[in-house]
């Protein structure tokens, strides 16, 4: 299981981590105290620390929002590449024409699925599908256009090369996701800053209900980075909007 499609988990299991970091700081601050001439150096670090954390987080954000972003624009360029080619094939003879019709609309649920399903188990079965549909339609409209290398076929023809590229790079960017290692970095920092908190805060050990605001502020970032990268997992997900709206404009015809 990757903890990363399971934000909720993740953010749960990242507060407990984080709050038992306090604790341990605390204890710390037990066995070895700080001298009043060593507090003004800790204090630099305790700050230095919360505000790399601070930084990395952001960063993260901005790159999840910025996948995020590309997952919603290839959604809805594979939509309008569908739907041109759907109004272009009319232009082939009337048994083609219906034929490649048909495959799209076949080919264009498929797609929905994909943006739709939250079962991975089940996409295996269809990428298949969507590659099996695929193919036929590369070689509907590759032999009408060996067979008449007019205009129209070769307009077709890049049409369909569309609508196959589109394809790609939407499941590009579902793979385009935050690396490991920005996390690894992240939650260590994170125990940092929260080890020495309990170390250092004098406020902390004095009022116990604090050791779990950080943690609590902290794990929360995590989980709404965690939402916006996973795309299929979580509450937080790309809504195929424009290849629903086709499917509908497409039935109604």
């Amino acid at each position: 299981m990757n903890t990363m499609d399971h934000p909720l988990f993740l953010s749960l299991c990242l507060f407990l981590g984080l709050w038992l970091s306090m604790l341990a700081g605390v204890a710390v601050h037990r066995l070895r105290k700080l001298q009043p001439d060593e507090q003004q150096g800790f204090n630099i670090i305790l700050t230095a620390t919360l505000t790399l954390l601070s930084l990395i987080l952001g960063f993260s954000f901005s790159m999840a929002n910025t996948r995020y972003d590309q997952r919603k624009g290839y959604e809805e360029a594979e939509a309008n590449a569908i739907g041109t080619e759907y109004a272009r094939a009319e232009v082939l003879p009337a048994a083609d024409a219906a034929r490649v019709q048909g495959l799209l609309r076949q080919y264009l649920q498929q797609r929905i699925l994909f943006y739709e399903t939250g079962d991975r188990l089940s996409l295996p079965q269809i990428n298949g599908e969507t590659l099996r549909i695929q193919k036929e339609l590369w070689a509907a409209v590759k032999d009408e256009a060996a067979t008449q290398t007019t205009a129209a076929a070769i307009l077709v023809m890049s049409g369909m090369n569309d609508v196959i590229n589109s394809q790609e790079r939407a499941q590009g960017s579902w793979w385009n996701r935050i690396p490991t290692s920005a996390w690894i970095l992240m939650t260590i920092i994170a125990v940092c800053a929260n080890l020495l908190l309990g170390f250092g805060g004098q406020h902390v050990r004095a009022r116990p209900m604090i050791f779990l605001v950080l943690p609590f502020v902290i794990s929360t970032a995590f989980y709404l980075i965690a939402e916006i990268d996973s795309p299929r997992n979580g509450v937080i997900h790309v809504v195929p909007e424009n290849l629903v709206s086709l499917s509908q404009s497409l039935q109604t015809r």
